[in-house]
Protein backbone atom coordinates (compact mmCIF):
# COMPACT_ATOMS: atom_id res chain seq x y z
CA UNK A 1 0.00 0.00 0.00
CA UNK A 2 1.36 3.12 -1.09
CA UNK A 3 1.90 6.15 0.93
CA UNK A 4 -0.26 8.79 1.85
CA UNK A 5 0.62 12.74 0.54
CA UNK A 6 1.74 14.33 3.59
CA UNK A 7 1.22 18.16 2.99
CA UNK A 8 3.64 20.28 4.44
CA UNK A 9 3.25 23.78 5.01
CA UNK A 10 6.45 26.60 4.98
CA UNK A 11 6.57 29.52 6.60
CA UNK A 12 8.87 32.09 5.68
CA UNK A 13 9.91 33.78 8.51
CA UNK A 14 11.42 37.15 6.16
CA UNK A 15 9.44 39.35 4.57
CA UNK A 16 11.50 40.04 1.48
CA UNK A 17 10.39 39.14 -1.49
CA UNK A 18 14.11 38.28 -2.71
CA UNK A 19 15.11 36.81 0.62
CA UNK A 20 17.52 33.67 1.10
CA UNK A 21 15.06 32.02 3.08
CA UNK A 22 12.13 32.25 0.28
CA UNK A 23 15.15 30.93 -2.41
CA UNK A 24 15.51 27.96 0.11
CA UNK A 25 11.80 27.51 0.47
CA UNK A 26 11.18 27.53 -3.01
CA UNK A 27 13.75 25.12 -3.59
CA UNK A 28 11.98 22.05 -1.52
CA UNK A 29 9.73 20.16 -3.45
CA UNK A 30 12.25 19.60 -5.98
CA UNK A 31 14.42 18.06 -3.17
CA UNK A 32 11.85 16.22 -1.05
CA UNK A 33 11.20 12.37 -1.29
CA UNK A 34 8.26 11.01 -3.30
CA UNK A 35 4.97 11.77 -1.41
CA UNK A 36 5.59 15.09 0.76
CA UNK A 37 3.70 17.85 -0.66
CA UNK A 38 4.64 21.57 -0.25
CA UNK A 39 2.47 24.92 0.41
CA UNK A 40 3.67 28.32 1.70
CA UNK A 41 1.60 29.23 4.72
CA UNK A 42 -0.78 32.40 4.76
CA UNK A 43 0.83 35.86 5.21
CA UNK A 44 1.45 36.92 8.27
CA UNK A 45 2.95 40.55 6.97
CA UNK A 46 -0.45 42.26 7.33
CA UNK A 47 -0.76 41.07 11.48
CA UNK A 48 -1.45 43.83 13.88
CA UNK A 49 0.89 43.26 16.73
CA UNK A 50 0.04 41.00 19.28
CA UNK A 51 -2.77 42.77 21.74
CA UNK A 52 -4.52 40.80 24.29
CA UNK A 53 -7.04 43.96 24.97
CA UNK A 54 -7.59 43.34 21.05
CA UNK A 55 -8.52 39.77 20.80
CA UNK A 56 -11.11 40.52 24.01
CA UNK A 57 -12.88 43.63 21.86
CA UNK A 58 -12.50 42.20 18.29
CA UNK A 59 -11.17 38.87 18.15
CA UNK A 60 -9.01 36.89 15.75
CA UNK A 61 -7.99 39.09 13.13
CA UNK A 62 -9.09 37.12 9.38
CA UNK A 63 -5.37 36.56 8.91
CA UNK A 64 -4.40 35.03 12.00
CA UNK A 65 -7.27 32.30 11.76
CA UNK A 66 -6.40 31.58 7.97
CA UNK A 67 -2.49 30.59 9.31
CA UNK A 68 -3.73 29.26 12.20
CA UNK A 69 -6.20 26.69 9.80
CA UNK A 70 -3.50 26.29 7.81
CA UNK A 71 -1.09 25.24 10.54
CA UNK A 72 -4.05 23.07 12.07
CA UNK A 73 -4.56 20.94 8.40
CA UNK A 74 -1.14 20.44 7.98
CA UNK A 75 0.88 17.49 8.96
CA UNK A 76 3.82 19.20 9.03
CA UNK A 77 5.24 22.55 9.59
CA UNK A 78 8.82 23.88 7.89
CA UNK A 79 10.07 27.26 9.29
CA UNK A 80 12.08 28.64 6.50
CA UNK A 81 13.91 32.06 8.27
CA UNK A 82 16.92 34.27 8.60
CA UNK A 83 18.09 35.41 12.63
CA UNK A 84 17.60 39.03 13.51
CA UNK A 85 19.27 40.33 16.11
CA UNK A 86 20.45 36.76 17.38
CA UNK A 87 16.81 35.75 17.74
CA UNK A 88 13.53 35.29 15.90
CA UNK A 89 12.54 37.96 13.29
CA UNK A 90 9.75 40.30 15.20
CA UNK A 91 7.31 39.63 12.38
CA UNK A 92 7.75 35.71 12.59
CA UNK A 93 7.78 36.09 16.30
CA UNK A 94 4.27 38.12 16.31
CA UNK A 95 2.66 35.66 13.86
CA UNK A 96 3.87 32.41 16.53
CA UNK A 97 2.46 34.58 19.60
CA UNK A 98 -1.22 35.43 17.66
CA UNK A 99 -1.56 31.85 16.19
CA UNK A 100 -0.41 30.42 19.76
CA UNK A 101 -3.62 32.36 21.37
CA UNK A 102 -6.36 30.36 18.84
CA UNK A 103 -8.76 27.79 20.13
CA UNK A 104 -7.08 24.01 19.91
CA UNK A 105 -3.64 25.48 19.53
CA UNK A 106 -2.62 24.43 15.90
CA UNK A 107 1.37 23.59 17.16
CA UNK A 108 0.34 21.56 19.85
CA UNK A 109 1.62 18.11 18.88
CA UNK A 110 2.23 19.45 15.14
CA UNK A 111 5.58 18.01 13.80
CA UNK A 112 7.75 21.01 12.92
CA UNK A 113 11.34 21.30 11.02
CA UNK A 114 13.67 24.43 10.97
CA UNK A 115 15.73 25.62 8.47
CA UNK A 116 17.72 29.16 8.42
CA UNK A 117 20.11 30.95 5.76
CA UNK A 118 22.14 33.90 6.71
CA UNK A 119 24.91 35.63 5.69
CA UNK A 120 27.00 35.28 9.28
CA UNK A 121 29.01 32.16 9.47
CA UNK A 122 26.54 30.83 11.77
CA UNK A 123 24.06 30.63 9.73
CA UNK A 124 20.87 31.53 11.94
CA UNK A 125 21.77 29.15 15.01
CA UNK A 126 21.12 31.83 17.74
CA UNK A 127 17.18 31.69 16.12
CA UNK A 128 16.82 28.39 15.46
CA UNK A 129 17.85 27.61 19.78
CA UNK A 130 14.82 30.50 20.50
CA UNK A 131 12.83 29.26 17.85
CA UNK A 132 12.69 25.65 19.71
CA UNK A 133 12.41 27.07 22.61
CA UNK A 134 9.09 28.54 21.25
CA UNK A 135 8.27 25.44 19.58
CA UNK A 136 8.69 23.49 23.35
CA UNK A 137 6.05 25.75 24.96
CA UNK A 138 3.84 25.11 22.38
CA UNK A 139 4.15 21.46 22.72
CA UNK A 140 4.97 21.21 19.36
CA UNK A 141 7.13 18.10 18.25
CA UNK A 142 10.74 19.27 16.54
CA UNK A 143 13.02 17.48 14.37
CA UNK A 144 16.38 17.41 15.87
CA UNK A 145 18.56 16.21 13.33
CA UNK A 146 19.18 16.61 10.74
CA UNK A 147 20.20 20.75 10.80
CA UNK A 148 19.66 23.61 8.50
CA UNK A 149 22.33 26.18 8.82
CA UNK A 150 23.36 27.88 5.84
CA UNK A 151 26.00 30.39 6.29
CA UNK A 152 27.16 32.50 4.17
CA UNK A 153 24.24 31.77 1.82
CA UNK A 154 25.05 34.43 -0.75
CA UNK A 155 28.03 32.11 -1.92
CA UNK A 156 25.96 29.09 -1.76
CA UNK A 157 22.49 30.33 -3.29
CA UNK A 158 22.43 32.15 -6.97
CA UNK A 159 20.34 34.96 -6.27
CA UNK A 160 19.60 35.48 -10.11
CA UNK A 161 18.31 32.16 -10.44
CA UNK A 162 17.26 31.05 -6.58
CA UNK A 163 18.67 28.07 -6.90
CA UNK A 164 20.97 26.21 -4.34
CA UNK A 165 24.25 26.26 -5.99
CA UNK A 166 26.24 24.51 -3.38
CA UNK A 167 26.02 20.90 -3.33
CA UNK A 168 26.66 19.98 -0.08
CA UNK A 169 24.02 22.20 1.16
CA UNK A 170 21.51 20.54 -1.28
CA UNK A 171 22.55 17.46 0.17
CA UNK A 172 21.90 18.41 3.80
CA UNK A 173 18.50 19.58 3.11
CA UNK A 174 17.33 16.41 0.95
CA UNK A 175 18.47 14.65 4.43
CA UNK A 176 16.56 16.45 6.50
CA UNK A 177 13.31 16.47 4.26
CA UNK A 178 13.70 13.01 4.04
CA UNK A 179 14.22 12.36 7.45
CA UNK A 180 11.05 14.55 8.25
CA UNK A 181 8.77 12.87 6.09
CA UNK A 182 9.56 10.13 8.37
CA UNK A 183 8.89 12.20 11.60
CA UNK A 184 5.95 13.11 10.96
CA UNK A 185 4.68 9.46 9.79
CA UNK A 186 5.74 8.84 13.38
CA UNK A 187 4.76 11.52 15.07
CA UNK A 188 1.06 11.39 13.10
CA UNK A 189 0.73 7.85 12.39
CA UNK A 190 0.08 8.65 8.62
CA UNK A 191 0.89 5.64 6.72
Amino acid sequence: MADKTLNVICICGSLRKASYNRMVMNALPALAPEGMKFSEAPPFAEFPLYNFDVEQSTGFPAAVRRLADAVGAADGVIFNTPEYNFSIPGGLKNAIDWVSRTANQPFAGKPVAIQSATNGPLGGGRMQYDLRRAMIFLDAVTLNKPEIFIGNCSTRIDTKTGQITDQQTVGFIKQQLAAFAKFIEQHSGKR
